[in-house]
């Protein structure tokens, strides 16, 4: 569901959710029971108890309600640009902005989906475009300052 649904935009994987899911069991959120089709391994089907659909409810509430700045170690970086040669800088600084127009592409390619998750998928490329507009600005600073 969520490489489907939300791939692009959402950094999860399978290891981390499954502990997520196995933390999720032990405080009596979700339940599971074991399905098996076949000759395929075994698999889990979950399902959310009374109290893990009132803690959903809650936490969906606060998150919504809620602002908090995205972290990104890659901004950090940023602080210590002028530690590096301008023209380096510059194109490290076109690495990252092609890898940021590659992530748009497939963002952008992603199937429209129907209600809220259209929604996670605007908003990172909504992100995504203010990235590269930002980076274009900085790009040509760094290139008329290199003028001078």
């Amino acid at each position: 569901m969520i490489d489907i649904h939300l791939g692009s935009s959402v950094q999860l994987t399978k290891p981390t959710a499954y502990r997520l899911l196995n933390q999720m069991t032990e405080d009596g959120w979700i339940l599971f029971r074991e399905e098996q089709e076949g000759k395929r391994p075994p698999r889990r089907v979950y399902s959310i108890t009374p109290q893990g659909e009132k803690e959903f409810q809650n936490t969906l509430r606060q998150c919504l309600a809620n602002y908090q700045p995205p972290e990104h170690h890659s901004t950090v970086c940023l602080a210590y640009l002028d530690q590096v040669p301008e023209v380096e800088a510059a194109e490290l600084l076109g690495q990252r902005r092609n890898m940021i127009e590659e992530s748009l592409d497939a963002t952008s390619t992603v199937d429209l989906h129907h209600g809220s998750y259209q929604m996670v998928i605007d908003n990172q490329i909504y992100h995504l475009k203010a990235e590269l507009e930002w980076l274009d600005n900085v790009l040509d600073r760094m290139h008329k300052a290199a003028e001078k």
